[in-house]
């Protein structure tokens, strides 16, 4: 059982709990504001355990981020203990990507609710699952789920057209399940997290990435890019940008090119 205070302090959400629409969508969106996407422990070389309490304590006790097994695999957590009804799903991330490369959540009260707070940059509030037509996501962004390949397609408008996010079926799993797809991506060199660092959250008006050396800040609609030149700026970047103070993920590990 997770500690259900200590986890809505984390995401800094205050007032009621009760499982309906509004609070899913406020924990929602609090939780890409305030626990990064992130693949530090990737990086590093740091042991990823699928289970509820070795989560807790990395993303909640430590007050760091991870990728979608873990963020998804602890939010459903939460959402179980304050009383929604929810399943994990699993996706494949590219046309040729592997089965379970990805984790979304379903999760169920008048109708069916797809949530998600583990793919980086995407909806910021959960989509109606049985609808097919652009709904809106946060931010001005419109998503769209179509029927493609026996399952289910997330898409996302962009100005170039319909841009493919993931694909995922209904069937429901535990978390074991996703094991395999979470050893894959810590420890292939075909996997996008073993090749580059990323660190990662929403903003109120955009979002603030730390990708590599790179330090990327969108906001209304305008990108800035700053170099990150040495070990103590990513320090402070991750630690002023991301609440994430471990001076070990920089001194002498591969974050963001530093420590090489």
């Amino acid at each position: 059982m997770i500690d259900v205070e200590r986890y809505l302090e984390r995401i800094g959400h205050r007032g009621p709990v009760a499982p309906t629409l509004e609070i899913l969508r406020k924990i929602h969106l609090a939780h890409l504001m305030t626990v990064p996407f992130e693949n530090l422990s990737v990086r590093c070389g740091e042991d990823i355990v699928l289970n509820e309490s070795r989560l807790f304590e990395k993303i909640v006790l430590r007050r760091r981020g991870g990728f979608c097994y873990e963020l998804n695999g602890l939010f459903s957590a939460l959402l179980e203990t304050l009383g929604f009804r929810v399943a994990r799903l699993a996706g494949r991330v590219g046309a040729d990507g592997i089965p379970f490369a990805h984790m979304a959540l379903r999760v169920d009260l008048d109708e069916p609710w797809l949530a998600d707070v583990g793919f980086g940059d995407s909806f910021l509030l959960p989509l109606r699952l049985e609808a097919r037509e652009p709904q809106q996501g946060g931010c001005g962004r419109r998503y769209r789920i179509d029927p493609a390949d026996g399952g289910l397609l997330l898409v996302r408008e962009e100005p170039e057209g319909w841009q493919r996010q993931y694909l995922f079926t209904l069937e429901t799993w535990p978390l074991s399940a996703f094991e395999d797809g979470c050893r894959h991506h810590r420890t292939s060199p075909e996997s996008p997290f073993t090749r580059k660092t990323v660190v990662s959250r929403a903003t109120e008006t955009g979002r603030i990435t730390l990708s590599e050396r790179r330090l990327i800040v969108t906001s209304s609609g305008k990108r800035t890019e700053t170099v990150v030149e040495d070990d103590a700026a990513v320090s402070r970047v991750l630690a002023e940008q991301f609440r994430i103070e471990d001076p070990d993920l920089v001194s002498g590990r591969r974050i963001g090119g530093v420590g090489d």
